[in-house]
């Protein structure tokens, strides 16, 4: 198997776990950046992404292997425009933790041809949650840094959580914009405990990554990996992974594609 997996009896404390109580939200954005047009064959150059990966909390090691992993992924495929967001302290400088702060300055920062928006974390039906000022990243927020930092450029937007299909509203279906999410609004995502290396979908969008040619491949990929794993671990009810795809990134590819 591609990843140690966590007991059956773990992975359902882990489900109760993936919906810490926490309010708040991120402060105000900045302003647009300009409009990049998307390749006519999907291919932005590998060099002219921007990448931002955030691990939201510290109480599974699944959220920073997930992040750590990514990025390896994408230094091999040519990225080099990466910023890392930990909730571990003991690892990072104040200015590396994933804090409302630092994840809305991060993005809104802007650069690049394309952008690549990575969240893994515990979340609930408000948003996703960020451990260093145990707040909430609500869908409102995320989509104004987005705009601010990201533009009209192409913009993948990943969030790995339960309950994170709550980040597919109308005001973040935008049409240059893939967005990939762990769960349904209403369901929670499994693998966040303590004894899992990733969380069940980090796991198959790492293991699906290097055979996918589009974001809409990979997130395809990734739902029917989920679905089985889901199956043969017994775990109930399924996550549902949502997708969304834009009119102008339907056949975006990934880097080095």
């Amino acid at each position: 198997m591609f990843v140690r997996l966590a007991a059956v009896a773990l992975a359902f404390l882990a489900v109760a776990a993936c919906a810490p109580g926490a309010t708040g939200t991120p402060p105000p954005t900045g302003r647009a950046t300009t409009i990049a047009a998307v390749p006519a064959n999907g291919a932005v150059p590998a060099g002219r992404w921007r990448a931002v990966l955030i691990a939201g909390d510290n109480n599974s090691p699944a959220f920073d292997n997930g992040v750590q992993s990514l990025r390896e992924k994408l230094l091999a495929h040519g990225v080099r425009d990466i910023a890392v967001y930990s909730s571990n302290a003991a690892r990072r400088a104040p200015a590396q933790l994933a804090s409302a702060t630092n994840v809305a300055t991060a993005l809104r920062t802007g650069g690049g041809d394309a952008c690549l928006v990575f969240i893994t974390s515990h979340g609930e039906e408000r948003g996703f949650f960020l451990r260093p000022d145990r707040r909430l990243f609500d869908p409102g927020s995320l989509d104004r840094v987005l705009s601010a930092g990201c533009g009209s450029v192409p913009t993948i937007v990943v969030v790995s959580a339960c309950h994170s299909g709550t980040f597919l509203t109308s005001g973040m279906r935008r049409p240059n914009r893939v967005i990939l999410t762990a769960a349904a609004t209403d369901r929670a995502s499994f693998g966040c405990g303590t004894g899992d290396q990733y969380t069940y979908y980090d796991q198959c969008l790492l293991q699906e990554f290097d055979g996918a040619t589009t974001w809409r491949g990979l997130a395809v990929a990734t739902r029917s990996c989920v679905e089985s794993l889901e199956r043969r671990m017994g775990m109930r009810p399924p996550s549902l992974p949502q997708m969304f795809v834009g009119t102008q990134v339907e056949d975006l590819r990934l880097p080095s594609r």
